[in-house]
């Protein structure tokens, strides 16, 4: 399967020598992992601000590549999608999974060794099980009432 994130000709550990917002575009998008825990539902309790996955998914979400399948037009069917950036990464952390490369370098954590920046595969982040490759449900078939059923347990 070919990964839609551009990681070549990118300087080697570029993340550990430059701050997020200094990263250029292609730097920034090749952080993701591809694991698509971001596109899952989410619950969050509002008196605790505690947030738990789901295994219901954005209806864009593959659950095979687990990428979205219109990335670059991803607002036109889900206005509401969230552009991760440097400038709002502080207000959007909390939720992001939390094996998520930029949540792990926001808390000054190190990447994981099956992130495809570190091992050179993209296929990398499913061997080690922390994907929700084949783990979903579909948002239009599951109702929002039924989502607690779904929730799932970080890593996974």
């Amino acid at each position: 399967m070919k990964d839609p994130i551009d990681r070549n000709g990118l300087r080697p550990r570029f993340w550990e020598r430059k701050p997020l917002a200094r990263l250029s575009k292609t730097e920034w998008e090749a952080l993701c992992d591809g694991c698509g825990k971001c596109c899952l539902n989410k619950l969050e309790d509002e008196d605790t601000g505690e947030v738990e996955l789901t295994r219901v998914a954005c209806r864009l979400l593959d659950d095979e590549s687990c990428h979205c399948t219109q990335y670059p037009i991803r607002h036109q069917f889900v206005p509401d999608c969230i552009v991760l950036t440097p400038d709002n990464l502080d207000s959007h952390a909390y939720w992001m999974p939390r094996t998520c490369a930029y949540r792990l370098l926001w808390e000054g954590k190190p990447l994981f060794d099956w992130h495809p920046l570190i091992s050179g595969d993209a296929e990398s982040v499913h061997r080690a099980g922390v994907s929700v490759r084949g783990i979903t449900v579909s948002e239009f078939e599951t109702p929002e009432e039924d989502w607690e059923d779904h929730i799932i347990e970080e890593p996974i």
